[in-house]
């Protein structure tokens, strides 16, 4: 039964600690394993940078690929680029030449 003067236990005083160290253990831990947390920032990190590499290469093939198509679009296509590109294309050759493959088409 409950009084006006009932005795205080000794447990009263550790629940609010209790509850602060659960709370911050809490959060705590999902600020290092949590889908925002550190580790996953530098697995985001380290995507960022492989996609860069990416893109790099895409945009220097990009660049190849336009540098190609100003060629033999001006109206005046070289000669020496329409042989080649033929060539590639019809996957011929003469006897006295020496064929080696590039990947410059693909």
């Amino acid at each position: 039964m409950w009084t006006k003067y009932h005795k205080k236990r000794k447990l009263g005083r550790f629940v609010l600690p209790a509850m602060t160290v659960a709370f911050l253990s809490y959060f705590g831990y999902h600020c290092i394993h949590g889908d925002y947390g550190l580790k996953a920032t530098d697995v985001f990190e380290r995507q960022r940078v492989e996609r860069e590499r990416e893109l790099a290469v895409l945009t220097a093939k990009r660049e190849h690929l336009e540098r190609q198509v100003a060629l033999m679009s001006d109206g005046s296509m070289e000669k020496d680029m329409l042989d080649e590109r033929a060539r590639y294309q019809l996957n011929e050759s003469r006897a006295d030449e020496v064929v080696i493959f590039n990947s410059y088409f693909n």
